[in-house]
């Protein structure tokens, strides 16, 4: 199992890597697009009724093939970007909650659907503003997962939520948005990184304003993985899928980045207007 999960984790590494840092944004988006429909395949398939996981990925691939082209010819206006930005922000702040609270979810594949374009969209802006603008982005995710485990392995006492995800508590999501900022506010000093997120808050709305948007963003990223606990739990299965070997479906691997992303996008457009 371990040697297939590091077999799995170097081709990811392989694949990724150039796509953010060395090809054009319009080739990431591509392969992007690609993880994300394998996401919404999965999604679909946890989901109740009889919708094809199939054909709902097709959709997904159609919509973002569509929308990367126009990016590419004439850009997408960014008040229509706003827009799907926004409207997954407003999930992630007051659907999901509720959803969590009952132990219950009830969407469609269509609201599956807007979730990942979103995402999507804001990980292709982010790489049009710049590979390190985007690694930055999604490293805000992989820290608070990383900073959570550690802290809720040494600390942990409290249950975050028992019947979703008996595993994680208070104190390792406490313990992974304080990661998030002693980490990020450690880099806004760092003349290169003078245009990623941390760097451009503290410059326009001050330090303690950033540190609270910055916790915010640890916990969407919790939220979202909360989120597809829920929707394992419901569905009776351990993973999302099994597309990576070794570490389950492509949703489990993106699921903080789902509800984060379009954040930080929607952040960024606000910021250079």
């Amino acid at each position: 199992m371990l040697r297939t999960r590091v077999i799995t984790a170097v081709v990811l590494l392989l694949i990724l890597l150039p796509s953010i840092f060395v090809a054009p944004p319009p080739v990431w988006g591509a392969v992007s697009l690609v993880f994300l429909a394998a996401a919404a395949f999965e999604w679909t398939r946890l989901l109740p009724g009889e919708a094809s996981a199939w054909r709902v990925a097709g959709l997904m691939t159609l919509i973002g093939s569509t929308w990367l082209a126009f990016s590419v010819e004439q850009g997408i206006p960014a008040s229509v970007r706003l827009t799907l930005y926004a409207a997954s922000t407003l999930f992630w702040l007051l659907v999901a909650p509720a959803r969590l609270s009952r132990v219950a979810a009830h969407g469609r594949w269509p609201g599956a659907v807007v979730l990942l374009m979103a995402c999507w969209s804001a990980l292709y802006d982010l790489r049009e503003l710049g590979a390190l603008v985007l690694f930055c982005a999604m490293a805000i995710v992989w820290i608070a997962d990383i900073g959570a485990y550690f802290a809720g392995k040494s600390f942990g006492r409290h249950k975050l939520a028992p019947r979703i995800s008996p595993g994680k508590s208070w104190e390792g999501a406490i313990g992974g948005a304080l990661a998030v900022v002693i980490v990020a506010m450690a880099t806004t000093g760092v003349a290169s990184m003078a245009q990623v997120l941390p760097a451009m808050l503290s410059a326009r709305i001050g330090w303690l304003a950033t540190v609270i948007v910055l916790c915010l963003l640890a916990a969407l990223s919790v939220l979202g993985d909360l989120h597809e606990s829920l929707l394992k739990r419901l569905a009776g299965v351990k993973d999302s899928g099994a597309t990576l070997p070794g570490h389950g479906g492509v949703l489990d691997r993106i699921d903080a980045l789902i509800p984060v992303m379009p954040v930080v996008a929607m952040i960024h457009l606000v910021l250079q207007d």
